[in-house]
């Protein structure tokens, strides 16, 4: 007997569960520096914080820890992922090569979030006069997202999702203590969303290969002197 494997298994479809809002809660925590790195998270404690269960917690750790957001203890829990220079430097080399292809990509079909956009470079603005860099940190992120979001690669959307948390997991708790590059980026990134908004693909491209190039060499220079000190 032959079985009909789609009506057996008809899809789901995606929806909002416990444990995406407990990992969204706890992912917020970690990208605004409310846990900070190396701080141990207790799934007893987390579930009686965020009023549910431990199940959805454990899911929750178990979805950000294979995000990279979270690392393994010894002694078989979790803990915020302390990221390295080294670290970050890769995290930037992996965008290097396919964010500027999805910004090109979305400025030629002009389907990027330009409200949401606009919003996110304007709650960068007051966060740069603020000097507030977890704030800044994440208005940079949705600004990053509202132009790669719309890319028809759903694959290059997601792994740009895991990317940018790791970005910003880095520049709260690593980057900006190094260099203030705030005002700068906040320049480049409005003349990224003019060229996305003007449907100029080649432009938007190459401003946002510049963009996170120059992140790259920045640490590099700063490897380069934390060895040689």
């Amino acid at each position: 007997m032959v079985h009909d494997e789609a009506a057996v298994l008809p899809p789901l479809g995606r929806s909002t569960t416990r444990s995406d809002l407990v990992a969204a809660s706890i992912k917020s925590a970690i990208l605004s520096g409310r846990l900070r790195p190396d701080e141990v998270l207790v799934e007893r404690r987390l579930a009686d914080l965020l009023g549910v269960s431990k199940t959805p917690v454990r899911e929750a750790l178990i979805a950000l820890t294979s995000s990279g957001l979270l690392t393994p203890t010894r002694n078989r829990g979790v803990a915020v992922r302390r990221l390295r220079p080294e670290d970050v430097q890769q995290v930037y080399e992996m965008r290097l090569l396919v964010e500027p292809w999805a910004a090109g990509q979305v400025a030629g079909t002009g389907t990027f979030d330009a409200p949401e956009a606009h919003r996110a470079l304007d709650d960068a603005a007051r966060f740069v006069e603020a000097d507030d860099h977890a704030g800044l940190s994440l208005a940079n992120r949705r600004f990053h997202r509202s132009i790669y979001s719309t890319c028809a690669n759903e694959l290059v959307v997601r792994s740009l999702d895991d990317l940018q948390d790791l970005t910003a997991l880095g520049t709260v708790s690593l980057l900006w203590e190094q260099w203030p590059t705030w005002r700068a980026e906040l320049e480049e990134h409005r003349a990224i969303l003019a060229a996305v908004q003007e449907r100029r693909a080649a432009d938007a491209e190459a401003m946002m290969r510049g963009h996170i190039q120059r992140s790259i060499t920045r640490l590099r220079e700063e490897r380069a002197r934390t060895e040689a000190g």
